[in-house]
């Protein structure tokens, strides 16, 4: 990809002197991520969703196995879409923030303009979050939803799993537990900057020669702990690296040229193209980490999602048409 731009410059600059330091010593216990979780959620008031769409909030249930789980998010749909028809097909959205933060209203910058230039509408899913409920409590509320669109006559191959950071870990994981439970595979997997390796044996290694403006390998870890809780990391859905990645569908990666987990969606994307896989890795230089949220401030971050939405509307078989932002 190109040199970054001035303004992607001047944003991660601004990143690394004021935000960085501040993640570097978030709290590791419930009232100091509370109160991260106020903080980013008031932020994200200032980021604008796509004004081509509409915004639903959701609570539903969904029966699985006997059992009754809650599928809540946001509905975000093309805003000339027709009311109370069935999709012929959606965009399952799975938000970052390591785990323990953000929410579908902190990422609507990314999931509303999938919705517009794909033409689908996106289920933003709202997963329970750690340390409350550690892991495997986020996949329990992801598989729920991908239940939840195939009971309401959504056909798997026009269902494309995406998510950014611990959400693009979350989406693989739900795609192999997909295979395990199985269930029908979706149309596609797309990644934002994913957190690959909980474990950051990885982004440790690479945390040196890395120019991360706001994310840091040891951070990362103190998170990861929080994550897995008593359990640990000895779940074996949670080593996406080690997994046998067969009958994949096709993936697309994203991930900043700059940012600390890059050597992990390398690692990634080699894992899954020597299963057999067909997966696509773009490596955005001097890009942060989910850079792609900015996508109405930085050109790089609008061209990525470019990128994204012809790559559903690819794998969906959905008309090309939409993939510029209004």
């Amino acid at each position: 990809m190109d040199s970054p731009s001035v303004r992607s410059r001047a944003i991660s600059s601004a990143l690394r002197l004021g935000v960085r330091p501040l993640l570097q010593y978030l709290p590791g216990h419930t009232t100091g991520l509370r109160t991260a979780r106020s903080t980013v959620d008031a932020a994200s008031l200032l980021m604008r969703p796509h004004p081509g769409v509409r915004i639903e909030g959701l609570d539903e249930r969904q029966e699985e196995d006997g059992e009754e789980r809650q599928v809540r998010g946001e509905w975000v749909a093309p805003r000339d879409a027709a009311e109370g028809r069935r999709p012929r097909g959606a965009v399952l959205y799975l938000h970052g923030g390591g785990y323990v933060a953000c929410s579908p209203r902190t990422h609507r910058p990314m999931t509303s303009r999938l919705a517009h230039d794909t033409g689908l509408p996106v289920l933003a899913l709202r997963y329970r979050l750690a340390p409350e409920h550690p892991f495997p409590a986020p996949l329990e509320d992801a598989v729920a939803a991908y239940r939840w669109l195939l009971a309401r006559g959504v056909p798997a191959s026009r269902i494309v799993i995406a998510g950014d950071s611990a959400g693009g870990h979350l989406a693989a994981v739900l795609a192999g537990e997909i295979c395990r439970l199985e269930l029908p595979n979706p149309a596609g997997i797309t990644l934002f900057s994913p957190w690959v390796d909980l474990t950051c044996e990885l982004s440790i290694q690479a945390q040196e020669r890395a120019r991360d403006p706001y994310i840091s390998a040891a951070s990362a870890r103190r998170i990861a702990r929080l994550v897995v809780g008593p359990a640990g990391f000895d779940d074996p859905r949670l080593a996406l690296l080690t997994c046998a990645w067969t009958d994949m569908p096709p993936v697309l990666i994203q991930v900043g040229g700059a940012e600390v987990l890059r050597t992990e969606a390398e690692a990634f994307a080699e894992a899954l193209r020597e299963a057999g896989g067909d997966c696509e890795l773009q490596v955005w230089n001097g890009q942060m980490h989910v850079f792609q949220i900015l996508n109405r401030v930085l050109p790089e971050a609008g061209e990525a999602m470019d990128h994204a939405a012809r790559f559903i509307q690819s794998v969906t078989g959905k008309p090309k048409g939409r993939t510029k932002a209004a």
